[in-house]
């Protein structure tokens, strides 16, 4: 399975489906991080943690354990 903190800074991924259940699920897709969305890896922290990323024309930090949640191609 591949995750969104596969994806390498300048790559492009679809979101196939997002793992996890709760509040946390619910934040990510308030986020506009949802099935079918495009991803954009921008940027990521020195130490790995946050991933910045560009979806929907929007530009968002993610937290690695979050990322590890979103399942993409």
């Amino acid at each position: 399975m591949k995750t969104l903190r596969n994806v390498r800074v300048g790559g492009r991924a679809k979101v196939v489906k997002l793992h996890g259940e709760g509040a946390v699920r619910r934040r990510i897709m308030d986020m506009g991080v949802t099935k079918g969305a495009e991803i954009y890896v921008r940027k990521v922290a020195p130490l790995g943690d946050p991933i910045e990323i560009t979806v929907r024309g929007y530009e968002l930090s993610v937290r690695k354990s979050d990322a590890d949640m979103i399942e993409v191609q």
